[in-house]
């Protein structure tokens, strides 16, 4: 994760984006291409190849050094793309339907495109892509895999996505605690520079072009873009207002575009392949390859490549050999770490995994980290553990999410016992509307959506739960009071408080 935010408040770039993105993604189309269902109604996604698997090293059976990519194809006539120039690479990024793998789902080529606006020649100075490492999404655990296996993917990626924007240095970002990836990434950037692919005549090309890693601290909302931004300039890492956004003033007050590793690292195959191939897969405006790291009640958890748009299902019995359980003892699953909201089994039979499918569903893919729930778990104090780690991770700038979060998670605690009243499951799913959409960044949203997802396909385990208090115990009020519960000189007395940690 990385923290989803393209909430656009400029009206005018509201319209622009609009325009850009119907031309993208037009609703009626002339030609149809290989994903489109209308040219192959009987489609079935899955089952990728090894041949279009981009990261071949994702077991780590083979090493991470320079030769050992080399052999696996990195790095291969990566001199002619960037001698293509911009243009070129930015229409086959374009072409490739490439969508941001961090979570906002934003159409990759459009957005790098922001950084070539007409004259930007004029705008002398610095221009960065900023890499996002920051993989602090519960249940994901995708990036990473790829800096510990295929870290040459990442570097040179840096450099194609970087030529692309015109940019003249990368920073990527990493978090803090991946000690052991960030001394493989710096080892991948150092062979780099030995071998002459990065630096002032990066792969003998004339294209300047640097490569810096940068260490973060382990905070959650530095996975947001701006708040990354200001964690590289050695501020608090607290998101800005936008607009000004990046592509403008970013990273050091120059134009800069923040992407997810995911997104750069398969840039490199997309082009040399071509944006045609990455395009075959998945379906109409879901297209290419994904990785996705399963975790939870499966049999053999783990990180696999698959195509986009395949059932859900279909990826936990071949990849993870199925709920622990069997299928029918499958409760829920998350299907794009813990910021989206769950989907109860019988959606679950069905769902594809996509962007579209999944939003249909009222959910998302989000990193695609699939967390998988069966009957033997208690989904309310799952819901209030997600609610601690929000309350926890929210830096606090916005009113709506600094105390919307404490709210959220005060009232969970109660839900995981019991100790409410069936009328304060709407009020805490009106408290979730109050904060979505009403913060500067998207955690609120994140803080939000869980809770939701919970309310509107756990209802009743909620109110069972309620009614198993109240036979137990004396009636609870609101706010879980009971009667002879009072406050005395700012302490609460003679009235259970449920923790978070309980």
């Amino acid at each position: 994760m990385m923290l989803r935010n393209i909430r656009v408040t400029s009206g005018h770039l509201q319209r622009q984006l609009r325009t850009s993105l119907n031309k993208s993604y037009p609703v009626v189309r002339s030609l149809a291409t290989s994903a489109d269902p209308a040219a192959n109604p009987n489609r079935v996604h899955g089952g990728l190849k090894d041949q279009d698997r981009i990261f071949q090293n994702v077991y780590g059976h083979y090493g991470h050094d320079l030769k050992s990519s080399m052999k696996m194809g990195d790095w291969y006539k990566t001199k002619e793309i960037i001698l293509k120039g911009d243009k070129w690479i930015i229409d086959e990024m374009k072409k490739s339907g490439l969508r941001g793998r961090g979570g906002a789902g934003f159409p990759s080529g459009l957005k790098w495109s922001f950084m070539n606006p007409p004259g930007w020649e004029k705008n002398v100075g610095p221009r960065y892509l900023v890499v996002n490492a920051d993989e602090g999404e519960p249940g994901t655990c995708k990036d990473r895999e790829i800096i510990r296996k295929d870290p040459h993917k990442l570097v040179e990626g840096c450099l194609l996505a970087g030529r692309g924007m015109n940019a003249s240095a990368a920073y990527i970002y990493i978090r803090g605690e991946f000690y052991n990836e960030a001394n493989i990434l710096q080892e991948a950037i150092n062979e780099a520079y030995a071998a002459g692919f990065l630096g002032k005549d990066a792969c003998g090309s004339g294209y300047p072009f640097d490569v810096y890693l940068h260490r973060g601290m382990g905070a959650y909302i530095c996975g947001e873009e701006t708040a990354l931004i200001e964690s590289i300039e050695g501020k608090a890492g607290k998101p800005r207002l936008k607009p000004p956004f990046p592509a403008g003033v970013g990273l050091f007050g120059r134009p800069t575009t923040v992407a997810n590793v995911e997104t750069v690292s398969v840039a490199p195959t997309i082009l040399r392949r071509g944006g045609d191939w990455f395009a075959s897969f998945g379906r109409e405006r879901n297209a290419g390859v994904k990785l996705f790291c399963i975790s939870g009640h499966v049999n053999e958890p783990c990180t696999v490549e698959e195509e986009m748009s395949i059932p859900l299902k279909e990826l936990l019995e071949k990849h993870c050999g199925g709920v622990k359980g069997g299928w029918d003892n499958l409760l829920g699953v998350i299907p794009g770490g813990c910021s989206v909201p769950v989907m109860p089994k019988e959606v679950c039979d069905n769902v594809l995994m996509d962007y579209d499918a999944l939003r249909d569903e009222g959910s998302g893919l989000g990193t695609a980290a699939v967390i998988v729930m069966n009957k033997q778990t208690d989904m309310i104090r799952a819901i209030q553990r997600f609610s601690a780690f929000y309350k926890h991770e929210s830096c606090g700038q916005c009113t709506p999410c600094r105390e919307g979060t404490t709210w959220l998670q005060k009232m969970m605690d109660r839900f995981v016992k019991g100790q409410a009243s069936e009328k304060e499951i709407d009020m805490i799913f009106e408290l979730t509307k109050e904060i979505e959409g009403h913060t500067i960044c998207a955690l609120g949203d994140a803080a939000a959506w869980p809770v939701q997802g919970l309310i509107k396909s756990f209802r009743p385990l909620m109110v069972e739960r309620i009614n198993q208090y109240h036979n137990e115990h004396e009636p609870v009020q609101y706010g879980g009071w009971v009667k002879g519960g009072k406050v005395k000189e700012g302490k609460v007395i003679d009235n259970p408080i449920p923790s978070a940690h309980h």
